[in-house]
């Protein structure tokens, strides 16, 4: 059976909307949860694929990112095991850092619904063509630049991008396939979690088009999964179990 470790970052943001997708694919997930002291996995040959998912706060503040060397290590060693590496929101920035961008903290929030534009670059990419066009919502904190060798395949309105694949097995995403209504409202409910002010317009509109929304996630899986091979089973190492007289 496939199986993807997933690495989560606090209790509001998880694989949401991409969860059901994946179970109809009989596609399984570990969640991985170092924000509550769980230890990262010490290898990427039991999985087929490592989604890093949204933080709390921007990756620039590494003193609220203790986990960040252990991340990077880890995706290190999916793309040597020839794995993909699929980032969303703080995920998606930490690939961009990974690869060489820079990240600064502020604004502390960045979101926004936007359409996605594609670029040049994204011309023959399945990702960048399934979703041009259509309205997304970017929910970060801080910025990260792309590599300047780095071009994005989708852009927002204004210029900013929304997605880049840094590596042939790698997609960085800043836009927010996974959320669901509800989970803008758990946000407001965790203690401690700083949510932007316009909080409630974001919610107001996200329930107006979840309809459309739920389509572009459904895209956006099966585009990742043409691009990426995700419903490829790689070859993992045979599991011992030791009988004890």
């Amino acid at each position: 059976m496939k199986n993807y470790a997933v690495i989560q970052h606090n209790y509001s943001e998880y694989l949401g909307a991409i969860e059901h997708l994946l179970e109809i694919r009989d596609i399984g997930f570990n969640y991985f949860r170092p924000f509550v002291g769980q230890d990262l996995p010490g290898t990427a040959v039991h999985f087929d694929a490592l989604f890093i998912l949204a933080a709390s706060w921007p990756l620039a503040m590494t003193e609220r990112n203790p986990w960040l060397d252990a991340e990077r290590r880890l995706i290190d060693m999916f793309l040597k095991a020839k794995r993909p590496v699929v980032g969303i929101g703080y995920g998606g920035q930490l690939l961009a850092h990974h690869f060489g961008g820079e990240a600064r903290p502020e604004p502390l929030h960045v979101a926004y619904w936007t359409r996605a534009r594609v670029t040049e670059a994204g011309r023959d990419d399945p990702l960048a063509q399934a979703m041009d066009g259509r309205e997304v919502l970017v929910f970060v904190h801080g910025e990260v630049d792309l590599p300047e060798d780095v071009a994005p395949i989708l852009v927002a309105e204004d210029g900013r991008w929304l997605a880049a694949r840094p590596h042939a097995q790698a997609y960085a995403l800043q836009f927010r396939p996974e959320l669901k209504p509800g989970m803008l409202e758990d946000m407001v409910m965790e203690a401690k979690r700083e949510v932007p002010e316009h909080i409630g317009e974001l919610l107001a509109h996200f329930r107006e088009v979840w309809d459309e929304a739920q389509v572009s996630t459904e895209r956006v899986i099966v585009a990742l999964t043409q691009a990426l091979g995700l419903m490829q089973e790689r070859k993992k190492p045979p599991m011992f179990h030791i009988k004890v007289e």
